[in-house]
């Protein structure tokens, strides 16, 4: 008779979880000098007659006076190293991926990476005659965005949405310049990402903050107002912001806006509230981004790749970095003749954009078609909402601006202030012990505007059931905090990674951020 027991599935809470660690060394603490895992052959005879030895002909300023500096190990090892890294991540393809926030993670076909792998051996400065088919899927792409925004013309130039947000206050600076105009401010809400700030900033621009109405958490119209002057060169706002609220009287503030002779920029760095509801040209924007790597289901890859496309409406094209992509009517050819205008922003970026990240994207909207990107919105929203109800039946978790109004659209940042108070127990301290589950939790963008933070988006990707789990295990870790504060706290302690020392993250002398800095600093 089988006596095994079945093991008791109901709490939907992965206790016994426990990640592979392996204490790796990065990989040049595992160099051997002299060990090889693949030696390249020597060139043929016809081909060192043809070219030489392939370095004396480069320049003398060309040359590297010394060999690169690149670790030294086996074929083998250098699989089980990067084999055990792979098993110590935490990521949308072994994890309910929920908790990522702002940042979005979601589902991305694998039938899509296969088809990406097609395109690793182009290069960018192949002639255009080689490379017709990506250029086309670029052109293509173009016309979605389009579509989708309702905006011109793209350019798939920006590495990321930060550098897309960098674009599109560039295209205000060099609009500005042409029409011979001194503004210097910038208008952004709190609760819109960072990098809103960040890029005009970076740009030379003051940044002037808008506050939200204390009753339901959006920007204040009146306040607006008596902040466009005629110094404003922009307006920038996220819309969801990212307490995954909605400002429907956007339309107002980009009127008034342009009423005072600034220009109005959408961070559409995450759509997946509006795809197929909302655009940014109905409500008035000069110009959008979106980060294909969130809204169009290309990989995240920890900040990258990425690309920030940018958007622009009917009359400002011009200002767009160069080369955009054309089709004469048999071809599609690269367009320069934006580069060498007096007022532009002619290159944000090496080349024209990541092409697999592009091609992912082309791929995801043609599967998807407009009912199904559509769909990916009512499914956003839907399971944005579960969660938001089943969130708040946690004791002590709770949501600010819950006038009744005012819905949660993809997102929702929570704050656990109450457990805070009750525990001692932060928000920081239970994104760690989320790991000893195999799960990611982000708090917030620093600096920290509401109390101790919970931020969750969890997109159209997971199940009903894979949101349950999720939620369950939340609870289980804020039961601990009242029941064992100081496990919480000490966390994790099942997962590979550990507390880390925060008091040097402000500190640049003491970063390390590349292995020869490391060295020079600290060896």
């Amino acid at each position: 008779m089988n006596t095994m027991k079945r093991i008791d599935r109901s709490a939907k809470v992965r206790v016994g979880f426990h990640e592979a660690k392996w204490d790796e060394p990065i990989i040049y603490e595992l160099s051997k000098p002299g060990e090889r895992g693949i030696l390249a052959p020597k060139a043929e005879k016809q081909v060192v007659q043809a070219v030489g030895d392939g370095v004396s002909v480069l320049p003398a300023a060309l040359r590297r006076r010394e060999a690169v500096n690149l670790p030294e190990i086996s074929q083998n090892r250098v699989l089980r190293h990067y084999m055990r890294l792979s098993q110590e991540t935490l990521g949308a393809d072994v994890n309910i991926e929920i908790g990522q926030g702002t940042c979005t993670m979601k589902y991305s076909p694998k039938i899509n990476e296969q088809l990406a792998r097609g395109l690793f051996d182009l290069h960018p400065l192949q002639d255009p005659s080689t490379v017709q088919g990506i250029m086309e899927i670029f052109y293509q792409t173009d016309k979605y965005m389009q579509e989708i925004s309702g905006m011109s013309r793209f350019t798939f130039q920006p590495g990321g949405g930060s550098q897309g947000l960098f674009t599109m206050a560039s295209i205000v600076r060099a609009y500005m310049d042409s029409r011979g105009e001194t503004r210097d401010e910038f208008i952004t809400t709190i609760y819109s990402h960072p990098s809103d700030a960040a890029a005009p900033a970076l740009k030379g621009y003051k940044i002037i903050y808008l506050q939200p109405n204390p009753e339901n958490g959006l920007p204040d119209f009146e306040a607006f107002k008596a902040a466009c002057t005629s110094r404003t060169a922009g307006f920038i706002q996220a819309n969801p912001e990212d307490t995954g609220l909605f400002n429907g009287q956007i339309a107002r503030f980009v009127d008034y806006a342009h009423q005072m002779g600034a220009l109005c920029c959408y961070d559409q760095a995450n759509g997946n509230a509006v795809l197929g509801v909302a655009r940014a040209k109905e409500a008035g924007f000069d110009m959008c981004h979106f980060n294909l790597h969130k809204t169009f289901s290309t990989p995240h890859g920890c900040g990258g790749p990425a690309c920030g496309a940018t958007g622009v409406r009917e009359g400002l094209e011009e200002f767009l970095p160069a080369p955009l992509i054309d089709f004469d009517g048999e071809k599609y050819v690269f367009n320069y003749a934006f580069e060498n205008k007096e007022f532009g922003v002619h290159k944000v970026r090496s080349y024209y954009g990541v092409a697999p990240v592009v091609f992912k994207t082309y791929c995801w909207i043609r599967s998807m078609g407009p009912n199904g990107l559509y769909q990916v919105t009512k499914t956003a929203v839907l399971n944005n909402n579960y969660l938001f109800r089943k969130m708040l039946e946690i004791p002590g978790i709770s949501a600010y601006y819950m006038d009744g109004k005012n819905q949660r659209v993809e997102q929702c940042r929570y704050t656990m202030e109450k457990i805070f108070q009750d525990t001692g127990v932060s928000t920081g301290d239970v994104q760690r012990r989320m790991m000893d589950f195999g799960m990611h939790y982000w708090t917030s963008h620093h600096p920290y505007f509401l109390p101790e933070p919970i931020t969750l988006e969890p997109t159209e990707s997971p199940s009903r059931e894979d949101i349950d789990e999720y939620v369950n295990t939340l609870r289980y870790v804020f039961q601990e905090c009242y029941d064992n504060p100081e496990y919480v706290k000490s966390a994790p302690h099942r997962s590979t990674t550990h507390q880390v020392d925060e008091s040097v993250m402000d500190d640049p002398e003491k970063w390390a951020t590349t292995w020869k800095v490391y060295l020079r600093k600290y060896k």
